[in-house]
């Protein structure tokens, strides 16, 4: 059995080249994979590895000046759910980009624990509910009576909330996977001059440990090679459909043609259909990754991780030193 953590704290790190090398050393030694972005504001990751070398891992943090409150989110899995280790510098850990200095747990933003997140859902209170995920997360799962933003990039939240005419007295309720991008986009709106934010803490994640899912409908989107995981162990009906078949489906590929690679939802029998592709244009191409209808989701999870969340760093790194390959 392995293990799977997703954390992140936001500490200020005054040798950041020093730490990531750190990090490498002993997650090489652990044996873990999976994905750490650290800056100077701090460190958001996710890993995976045998249990007892996960607890080693989290001990070590831990051990870190500044970072022994760190909390994780811990699930169970039959398999390491990522191909490789990566320890990378990043501006920001979590992308908001927004025009002023954002430090979490500021401005007056209040956290509600799940059960206090689920009193308020059931108390009949007024509230505007925010899912602070992008669109193809919210889609196949969210909370009732949640806003879904229509959004491809965390950083495109500002703009939305400036077309989204919320009341600002109105009583905001905000929530995200694991807790990470409401800890900037709370402070933004209370910046903006929302009165009463409130967000999630540890997220969705922590929720469906703590609250079993209640109100929460579908799953959860994850960035690993598990695509999708449940929340409500007594509602996994899928809230989406397969964009082939039509039928209902909560499964994410990624286009099969390589100049795509369109994230969509597609069940079995719709990837057989279209031997992992998105369009008729896509199946007749000649960048089509090779297809095992024996098989028709394996190629997706070996794919992901070099065409999923970092694919789009690589292409514009690649335009700008077309040289480099």
């Amino acid at each position: 059995m392995y293990s799977v953590i997703l954390y992140y704290n936001f500490k200020p790190i005054a040798d950041v080249q020093s730490f990531i090398a750190d990090h490498r050393t002993v997650c090489k030694e652990l044996e873990l994979k999976g994905r750490i972005y650290v800056s100077d504001e701090g460190i958001n990751g996710t890993l995976a590895g045998k249990s007892t070398d996960v607890e080693s891992y989290k001990i070590y943090l831990r051990g870190k000046p500044g970072f022994s409150d760190t909390a994780f989110k811990q699930d169970d899995s039959d398999h390491i759910p990522f191909a490789k280790m990566i320890v990378k510098k990043r501006p920001e850990i979590v992308s908001l980009k927004a025009d002023e200095f954002i430090e979490p747990g500021t401005e007056g933003v209040v956290y509600l624990e799940p059960s206090e997140w689920r009193r308020v859902m059931e108390s009949g209170e007024d509230y505007v509910m925010i899912d602070v995920r992008n669109d193809y997360e919210s889609k196949i799962g969210h909370f009732e009576g949640a806003l879904l933003p229509d959004v491809k990039n965390f950083y495109d939240f500002p703009k939305w909330l400036d077309e989204a005419d919320i009341d600002k007295d109105k009583k905001v309720l905000m929530y995200c996977t694991g807790g990470i991008r409401c800890e900037k986009f709370s402070v933004y709106m209370r910046k903006q001059g929302y009165k009463d934010v409130n967000q999630l803490h540890g997220g969705i994640i922590n929720y469906g440990k703590l609250e079993g899912g209640v109100h929460f409908k579908g799953k959860c989107f994850v960035f690993d090679d598990r695509l999708v995981v449940p929340v409500n162990p007594d509602d996994e009906e899928p809230i989406s459909n397969c964009e082939i078949t039509g039928v209902p489906c909560d499964t994410y590929i990624n286009c099969a043609n390589m100049e795509c690679n369109k994230l969509f939802i597609c069940s079995e029998e719709g990837a057989v259909q279209m031997e992992g592709c998105c369009s008729e244009s896509c199946k007749n191409s000649e960048k089509r990754r090779p297809f095992n209808p024996e098989n028709a989701y394996a190629p997706f999870r070996k794919w992901y991780h070099y065409f999923g969340p970092e694919f789009k760093d690589r292409q514009r790194a690649r335009a700008a030193s077309p040289s480099k390959g």
